[in-house]
């Protein structure tokens, strides 16, 4: 185990693309705690009405997304992303009141609201860093799917909206300066992210 060389390290990225299990390897390595971001969703989302936070609850109102074309799926979930960055900002400015360096890792984590967090941290004198991890290949999506998620079946549509949300994700990270690493190769993906981090970072102001 090694001190953290970040206070918080964000984690975003499509479903699929290998999140979570990256992050748990950088937390076992540099001893830091989990966020899971979608566990806040589901519970910004469970105390908030679709009347309340209209843009919270864009799902619920489009109703079922296996009946929804494609474009129209990754229209809500970059929209919904969108409606829940001061919830990432809340993370982060909870999470610099303690000093036990943490991952954050979530698909609804925008460049924008990474980017953002980076500069509050640096204003507040911790290391607030941030990665995007990207798949662009919708099979490889599926087949991670079908490993974690056999019940499911086959989940093609899913995974080529997300492969689509992950270059979305790749192309806003860019104007801001963040680090975008391709999944693969899996094996070596821990040491790139450590790699990228090491570099100066300086994002763009909105």
């Amino acid at each position: 185990m090694t001190r953290a060389p970040w206070d918080i390290l964000l984690i975003g990225g499509a479903s699929g693309v290998g999140k979570s299990r990256v992050a748990s390897r950088l937390a076992a390595v540099h001893t830091a705690f989990v966020v899971e971001f979608d566990d806040v969703v589901e519970a910004v989302q469970a105390v908030t009405t679709a009347e309340q936070h209209p843009d919270l609850h864009l799902f619920d109102r489009a109703g079922d997304a296996a009946d929804l074309p494609a474009d129209r799926v990754l229209d809500l979930q970059i929209a919904t992303a969108r409606a829940l960055e001061p919830a990432v900002l809340g993370v982060v400015r909870n999470r610099l009141t303690v000093d036990v360096p943490a991952v954050v890792e979530g698909d609804y984590l925008t460049p924008a609201a990474a980017a953002r967090a980076v500069r509050e941290g640096s204003a507040a004198g911790r290391r607030v860093r941030a990665v995007f991890v990207h798949e662009g290949d919708p099979e490889r999506i599926a087949l991670n799917y079908a490993a974690r998620e056999p019940e499911h079946g086959v989940q093609q549509e899913r995974a080529e909206v997300s492969a689509a949300y992950a270059d979305w994700l790749r192309r806003e990270a860019a104007p801001h300066s963040l680090p975008v690493l391709d999944a693969r190769p899996w094996g070596t993906l821990v040491s790139r992210i450590g790699a990228a981090l090491a570099e100066p970072l300086t994002p763009a102001a909105p």
